[in-house]
């Protein structure tokens, strides 16, 4: 059933649900109005967003708000569950390779309080717990844990230390001893070889030290084992080799998804539904089978958008590329609202959307994905990245998105907007986002207005 693409308000949905029901809508078996989500989760952030009206956005979403359902059952048939934290695409690919075992992030707590609009009382039991707001927002994953609410409790619990986020390292550590027991991996922070210093390619045009590779091989092969026991057969090359070809399989259908809508001359689909989309990619929403429908859905209703000129958004949108993730969702709404579309993105985890190379050992391969982390490598190769995709897309303006009490905000953003302005010269807007940013809306609505003004009078006549 074709229609001309809108965004919708929940309560819309729910006619548009019945609508697409009356067309012979096939579901699989996670589905359902959107609506139950509130009802049943208490996910009241929802009311306020507004979503894409096709039925392959109505999938993606409930593949997303599912997940801790999903995992629950899966728990119940047997299945082994492995938390996976803050290395953002790469341990999930391990377990992913070994049957019956499914990978989840805790760290996935952290728009808890957007979703229940701070309900759950996370944030305040976060506070009771040590950690305050001067924590980014993932701190919301602590007391999740202690109170079996939300995502069920892992049979292992693995988190990668060293080159990462200060914050996560003392939430985990914190963790760890109200009696949780991690297994701790590390990543060297990456930096550039020295002169003459024997040196590996890595995904995203990236080079780093081979002992740094190899030291992050060594790391991930114990973390192999311990997957390994919990799966009662060993992680062997094969199965991982096989793994790998799975998560590229989902990496394609991304950057397919990704080419299509960033470089379409309108919108065919918005930006929370691209962003939520680009989330899969880190560990594929406990699903990998599923995954890869739920993308390539996507890429064909895109596709099809685009072929048909049928667009959400006004063609004369300003093509905006945005940095970081947003603690609040609905700021992604509002960015279309000031009249800018989504054209690029850096949300953290470009490791985890290029291809895992497949013509090396596994573990190799593995730990030269995970060096290419952005976040563990100078704030000067994320600002590479970007720029080239500003360049590829035709980016008109950029936001920089900064997550509150984050310890890596208050300095990553000057380097790239540096880069930005030295390389390409476009408007630049940096704004701070809360899990529930309702009460400076007003704020952020006159700042990203007013860099995409300066955008727009920048355009050839």
């Amino acid at each position: 059933m074709t229609h001309s693409p809108l965004q919708l308000t929940l309560t819309e949905w729910d006619q548009r649900y019945a609508e697409l029901a009356r067309a012979g809508l096939r579901e699989p078996w996670y589905g359902g109005p959107l609506a139950r989500h509130v009802e049943r989760e208490n996910n009241e952030r929802l009311r306020r967003l507004r979503f894409d009206s096709s039925a392959a956005a109505l999938r993606l979403w409930n593949f997303l708000l599912t997940e801790n359902e999903r995992l629950r059952t899966a728990r119940a048939q047997g299945d082994r569950l492995v938390g996976t934290m803050k290395d953002l695409g790469t341990v999930p690919v391990m377990a992913c390779a070994l049957p019956k075992v499914r990978p989840f992030y805790p760290d996935g707590a952290w728009w808890t309080p957007c979703l229940m609009e701070c309900s759950d009382r996370l944030l305040v039991q976060a506070d009771a717990l040590g950690t305050d707001p001067s924590f980014c927002p993932v701190r919301a994953m602590l007391p999740a844990f202690l109170n079996d609410e939300h995502f069920p409790r892992p049979d292992l619990l693995i988190c990668s230390t060293g080159a990462v986020c200060d914050d996560f390292s003392a939430i985990a550590q914190r963790l760890e001893r109200l009696g949780h027991p991690i297994l701790w991996w590390e990543m060297p922070r990456r930096r550039a070889p020295d002169p003459g210093e024997p040196a590996c390619d890595l995904p995203g045009g990236l080079i780093g030290p081979a002992g740094q590779v190899e030291c992050v091989r060594e790391e991930l092969q114990r973390v192999g084992v311990e997957l390994g026991k919990l799966a009662g057969c060993d992680l062997t090359h094969e199965r991982i080799r096989a793994g790998i070809r799975s998560a590229n399989q989902i990496r394609r259908q991304l950057q397919t998804l990704r080419q299509t809508v960033y470089a379409a001359p309108g919108a065919p689909l918005p930006a929370l539904e691209m962003l939520i989309a680009e989330m899969l990619a880190v560990h594929f929403c406990s699903d990998r089978g599923e995954c890869l429908p739920v993308l390539a859905e996507l890429a064909t209703e895109a596709t099809r958008r685009v072929a048909t000129r049928q667009f959400v958004i006004p063609d004369d949108a300003v093509r905006v590329f945005w940095v970081n993730p947003v603690a609040d969702l609905r700021a992604m709404n509002l960015l279309e609202a000031c009249g800018g579309r989504l054209c690029g993105s850096d949300f953290m985890f470009t490791h985890a959307l290029d291809l895992i190379p497949e013509d090396l050992p596994p573990f190799e391969a593995l730990a030269r994905t995970a060096l290419a982390d952005p976040m563990v490598g100078p704030a000067q190769d994320r600002a590479r990245r970007i720029v080239d995709d500003c360049r590829r897309f035709k980016i008109e303006a950029v936001v920089i998105a900064r997550i509150p009490g984050a310890s890596h905000c208050p300095w990553e953003g000057n380097p790239i907007r540096e880069r930005i302005a030295d390389k390409l010269a476009l408007p630049i807007v940096e704004i701070e986002i809360p899990p529930v940013c309702d009460a400076l809306l007003p704020t952020l609505r006159t700042r990203i207005e007013a860099v995409l003004e300066i955008a727009r009078a920048r355009r050839e006549p």
